[in-house]
């Protein structure tokens, strides 16, 4: 597993890392030392190229402060429904930049689960980023929490995130290994939309410390639901 691990980060470290020597060797000793455009329109490249790596070294550091306290369930009595409403306050101008109607459900009442507040908040930053990154043609998103009840399969009372988009959906074949590390559905479009490869993977192993589980549905043409119990 580490060695995977190591080649992984290697090979994705490796792609940006490539155009970037590419495109300074081009300006400091090619066509584009003298060409005013052409070196604006490279800068701007390398700038994407260093984004998107600063994004993996943030995600994998992301990912190994998870790991570290994993094992220590947090205790913490937060109100879910609050931080619900706050992250999606956080990203209604990505919604809005794609013409995506955000549609709401939530109980009247606060919500409180014994949570790790900035961890939950990487995880519903995550889910609904990602539904309106991949369901924007669906023109509408969907983001519903449920008060707490008993679950007969997690044996205690539970909240229910629910993250649904309307978008192209994937073949389920891909589900049970959606929250690997460095697993994509589609590599091309992933990189395009800014993915790491990583981002379920820290989804996964947060939930995973707050003793809930994550369920996947999804189906080609039919969009994708991203769901979240969690005891409270």
């Amino acid at each position: 597993m580490r060695r995977d691990f190591v080649a992984n980060v290697s090979h994705e470290l490796k792609t940006p890392l490539t155009a970037l020597l590419g495109f300074i060797e081009t300006i400091l000793h090619g066509p584009a030392h003298d060409d005013a455009v052409a070196r604006d329109r490279f800068l701007a490249i390398m700038e994407s190229e260093a984004e998107r790596m600063n994004r993996l070294v943030g995600d994998l550091l992301s990912l190994n402060r998870v790991e570290a306290t994993e094992r220590m369930r947090p205790t913490t009595r937060i109100d879910l429904k609050a931080l619900v409403q706050s992250a999606l306050g956080g990203l209604a101008g990505m919604a809005d930049d794609v013409g995506l109607e955000v549609v709401t459900d939530l109980p009247d009442d606060p919500v409180f689960v014994a949570a790790d507040e900035d961890q939950l908040r990487q995880v519903l930053n995550n889910l609904i980023e990602n539904a309106i990154k991949y369901g924007a043609e669906g023109k509408h998103i969907e983001v519903s929490l449920t008060s707490p009840a008993f679950h007969p399969r997690m044996r205690c009372d539970t909240v229910e995130l629910v993250v649904r988009d309307h978008g192209a959906g994937f073949d389920p074949v891909h589900i049970p290994r959606l929250t690997e590390r460095f697993y994509r559905v589609d590599n091309h479009r992933s990189r395009e939309m800014g993915g790491t490869g990583l981002g379920l993977a820290i989804v996964k192993h947060i939930v995973g410390r707050h003793r809930g589980r994550i369920q996947i549905e999804s189906a080609l043409g039919q969009g994708s639901t991203f769901r979240v119990l969690l005891p409270v």
